[in-house]
């Protein structure tokens, strides 16, 4: 078959999966932090307004340069122009259904919500601290976990003191949840 009418990856397509951020559930909402927005506006911005221009000109360079099959600078630019231009689309399409929740409006409350620092002891008596944040910007190198993870879903709504139980696919486990804390607000700091 002809090179012409083969498609060059499965994943041209793939929006979603653009960043190697997951999917939002059907019908869920894309909670993010005020910072969080920020970022990704930022990243959005930066992409259409200084990337993209950049490799479209090298692109527009290297095609002036004759035979296009064997000119490198032309292929490599045309598929950083397609990584590019995916992730644009899954920016602005998590951006619109973005949904900023500022964590600071709980500011001294001991029950857990979106964007709260939690402390909690697992049967084992191991102490651990995570918090809970939008998909696109938690890093749990930085122990924070999405809001749809297990164990935030399983913290969710609950207080100081409280033990919950954590399905997992080793079983399930207790947790106790030992303190619960949340960004102060500016004028607080």
């Amino acid at each position: 078959m002809s090179k012409a009418f083969t498609k060059e990856t499965d994943a041209d397509d793939d929006d979603d999966a653009a960043g190697g951020l997951p999917a939002l559930p059907p019908g869920a909402k894309n909670y993010i932090t005020p910072r969080g927005h920020a970022r990704l506006r930022s990243e959005l911005i930066q992409l259409m307004d200084l990337d993209r221009p950049k490799v479209v000109e090298a692109v527009h360079w290297a095609a002036k340069n004759g035979d296009r099959s064997e000119n490198g600078d032309y292929l490599y630019g045309k598929k950083r122009l397609r990584e590019i231009d995916r992730r644009i689309r899954f920016l602005t399409k998590r951006l619109e259904v973005a949904e900023v929740t500022d964590p600071t409006i709980h500011h001294g409350r001991d029950q857990v919500f979106f964007g709260a620092t939690v402390r909690y002891a697992d049967e084992t008596g191991d102490e651990r601290e995570l918090t809970i944040m939008g998909i696109d910007e938690a890093d749990s190198a930085r122990q924070q976990v999405s809001w749809i993870s297990p164990i935030a879903r399983a913290l969710l709504k609950h207080r100081e003191g409280d033990v919950v139980r954590l399905s997992t696919p080793g079983g399930v486990h207790d947790i106790e949840i030992l303190s619960v804390s949340y960004p102060a607000t500016p004028t607080e700091n």
